[in-house]
């Protein structure tokens, strides 16, 4: 870097530098719940959330360094990605009774 530069140096990703422990959790999910369809959502400088939905309903979530990470896992764990929240993935979701219970409490907690 040369002397009065404003730019970070940052360790770069390279194409198939993907952590096996997000493919690995992904795959997982995937084969428990008869398989997966994911959204991925760009957090910011957390990086990205990819949403997975299972075909029970069945819902949860891992974190990647950003967008194009979370692509390669999804494609490397066999998982469709989703380009949205369409409707048909909507509804196939199935919020467990536990999160329905925690939203009512931040509601009435207002």
């Amino acid at each position: 870097m040369a002397d009065g530069s404003d730019t970070t140096l940052t360790a770069e990703q390279t194409p198939g530098q993907t952590p096996q422990g997000l493919v690995a959790g992904i795959k997982s999910f995937a084969a428990g719940h008869g398989g997966a369809k994911a959204v991925i959502e760009y957090v910011g400088k957390r990086g990205a959330r990819i949403v997975l939905v299972g075909e029970d309903g069945v819902w949860g979530d891992q974190f990647a360094d950003d967008t194009v990470v979370a692509r390669q896992a999804c494609a490397k764990a066999g998982v469709t990605v989703e380009n949205a929240w369409e409707r048909e993935l909507m509804d196939q979701m199935r919020p467990s009774n536990d999160l329905w219970r925690s939203m009512a409490r931040r509601t009435m907690a207002r």
